[in-house]
């Protein structure tokens, strides 16, 4: 669908819950975000100090940032850990698919409901 299809409408109990494009749908959904992973426990906990709204994982030293994935985002982070002097060993971006977007609008959230109309 994501490739084929110019719109698309997501049914929940006979009912359209929201249609659009694939990126209309996609920018409904919290849940973007950036993963930092770190070799080095003292850069961890660096970077740890340095971004703001992170969550840890103290065990495999890995930091994830909420974002929408925009180049600006990612490119404030980076200045960020460049200013702090720290250097991930993997960045990863995770933006929604449709599959979050299906599931976030059918698994009865009420509040999902409400931000696709």
């Amino acid at each position: 669908a994501d490739q084929l299809a110019h719109r698309i409408a997501v049914l929940h109990d006979g009912q359209i819950a929201a249609e659009g494009t694939a990126d209309e749908l996609k920018r409904l959904i919290p849940g973007g975000h950036v993963r930092l992973r770190f070799a080095d426990p003292a850069a961890y906990r660096a970077a740890a100090s340095a971004l703001r709204e992170t969550t840890r994982d103290d065990e495999s030293l890995t930091l994830r940032l909420p974002t929408n994935g925009s180049q600006r985002e990612l490119r404030a982070i980076l200045d960020q850990l460049d200013s702090a002097g720290v250097e991930a060993a993997e960045l990863t971006v995770h933006t929604p698919d449709l599959d979050d977007v299906f599931f976030a609008l059918t698994s009865g959230t009420h509040q999902m409901e409400e931000a696709a109309r």
